[in-house]
């Protein structure tokens, strides 16, 4: 995956003040001049290939480079980390203090906890998108008394100045955007194989630190403590493994917690499409026809959302029930096959493979934007799409057009990876209520009594749930109602919690 083009602005020449007509005329043939020498001077002099700013808005790396072939260090002298580029390390410490300010129930989390050091001896593998975000929740596992190694689970979605300001801090962090699919397995590689430093827990998204640990170097899988994974895609692969008999410690299931698919799936989603479709294509929304495959809490989130700017969103679905209920919610619910011709902008958001196949894309009409909020880039079927016949063209960052013989093409964002953390970010405080959630995971399964977990997959504890958003309601000034004895003995209910069963519905 190179890094592409971005020339450089072109500095603006400030217009002369007049004396003559004569003059102003002389000078400005002389500055166009001058100014088309110095444009071809720095095209002939700048490498062909350069990374573009990083959709943090913050300035990325212009060398081609790979970080695994530069030898750098930190202030401190340490070297166990790489990044794009440590000198960095500023700007992406900026960038995590603006994060703290709206992920308060995480940062809340961290003060109550850090005098116990609830993770005292626990050695986590992150494998999470690396963003600012992240960036908190690393710290505050670091102040709850953990160690952590850090690799990213999507090779578009790291914000390379935070990297640096974490490996600047001191933190092993193998992870930069861009890496090839090569680049992202030895990154995970070196955050677990590392020499005097054996982990016990695991927090994922996507399973693929899991993956690899149990494939290459299955003795040290089976010392884990737990397991704690956020996405669907990582689940899955979870209840595989246990099904299988081969799943040898306990997990924990964040993905389907109160707190993580109600909030950070939906209302993220709802959010962060928006910036991702206008940053890279700075599409119109009003009266675009839009599919929406899959109408889980993430499609929910894509359907409000784009409803919302004027969009004629339709869904397709395997699911009846979530099929009534877009249908409840005013959306037609169709087959990808019958309305593919006319679509404006295709979204998958169903965790599953070739939901968008070759045949889908040779129907579309020229111009269609098609995109993914799935985890896994296999929704959308892009080896299809590389072939002889096809042209590949690169037009910014994340961005390609896929040219047919006839002169048609669609638009391809973030080369079917998930689009919303590839091409811009998403709300602060969202991923708050997410990272405490996971960060009460991991200190669930380390000091968990022996016995209490067997070799499982196994949802949060509700109690739990309840801690994570009662952290976040004084954001808005929320003051819950309490339960009086009566109440409480009607409803079979303890005054404190946990006030609802595991088989509610939300």
């Amino acid at each position: 995956m190179r890094p592409m083009t971005d020339l450089e602005p072109v500095t603006e020449v400030n217009d002369m003040e007049e004396s003559s007509v004569d003059a102003a005329t002389n000078m400005k043939v002389l500055t166009e001049r001058d100014e088309k020498e110095t444009v071809e001077n720095r095209i002939e002099k700048r490498p062909r290939a350069q990374t573009f700013s990083s959709y943090t808005g913050s300035s990325s790396d212009e060398d081609e480079v790979n970080p695994r072939d530069k030898n750098q260090k930190n202030s401190k002298g340490s070297s166990d980390f790489c990044v794009k580029n440590i000198d960095n390390a500023a700007f992406g410490r900026r960038e995590i203090e603006i994060a703290e300010q709206e992920m308060p129930g995480l940062m809340a989390l961290r003060r109550r906890a850090e005098n116990d050091k609830p993770l005292s001896g626990a050695k986590i593998i992150g494998c999470t998108h690396i963003t600012a975000q992240t960036a908190v929740l690393v710290e505050t596992l670091a102040s709850l008394g953990a160690s952590v190694r850090w690799a990213a689970c999507n090779i578009y979605s790291t914000q390379n100045e935070v990297a640096a300001a974490l490996a600047e801090a001191g933190f092993s962090i193998y992870a930069w955007k861009g890496e090839t699919e090569e680049d992202f397995w030895w990154c995970i590689d070196k955050c677990i194989n590392s020499e005097g430093w054996q982990p016990n827990m695991i927090l994922d998204d996507g399973g693929d630190a899991t993956h690899l640990m149990l494939k290459r170097y299955p003795a040290m899988f089976n010392m884990i403590k737990g397991i704690v994974e956020e996405s669907v895609t990582g689940v899955h692969r979870l209840y595989q493994l246990s099904k299988s008999g081969k799943l040898t410690v306990p997990a924990m299931n964040v993905n389907d917690s109160v707190t993580k698919t109600k909030f950070d799936n939906l209302y993220s989603c709802r959010e962060s499409i928006l910036d991702a479709l206008k940053r890279t294509t700075d599409v119109m929304f009003g009266g675009k026809q839009i599919i929406i495959c899959g109408y889980g809490e993430v499609g929910k989130g894509c359907a409000s959302a784009l409803k919302g700017l004027g969009c004629n969103v339709l869904v397709s679905e395997i699911d009846p029930i979530c099929a009534l209920q877009a249908c409840m919610d005013g959306f037609r619910v169709t087959r990808l096959e019958e309305v593919v011709k006319n679509i404006d902008i295709l979204i998958t958001c169903s965790g599953n493979k070739n939901v968008v196949t070759r045949n889908h894309m040779d129907k579309m009409k020229t111009g269609c934007i098609v995109c993914n909020m799935g985890h896994s880039n296999t929704e959308i079927d892009v080896g299809s799409l590389r072939t002889p016949d096809l042209t590949w063209e690169k037009v910014r960052s994340q961005v390609d057009h896929i040219i047919w013989p006839d002169g048609k093409r669609i638009i391809l964002l973030a080369e079917g990876r998930l689009v919303n953390l590839s091409c811009s970010s998403v709300p602060s405080f969202v991923v708050s209520i997410t990272s405490a959630t996971q960060a009460l995971a991991l200190i669930e399964l380390y000091n968990a009594p022996q016995g209490r977990y067997k070799q499982d997959v196994y949802l949060l504890p509700k109690k739990m749930d309840e801690y994570v958003a009662s952290l976040h309601l004084p954001t808005f000034d929320a003051h819950l109602t309490e339960l009086s004895d009566e109440q409480a003995k009607y409803l079979g209910l303890n005054k404190t919690g946990p006030f609802k069963p595991n088989y509610y519905r939300y």
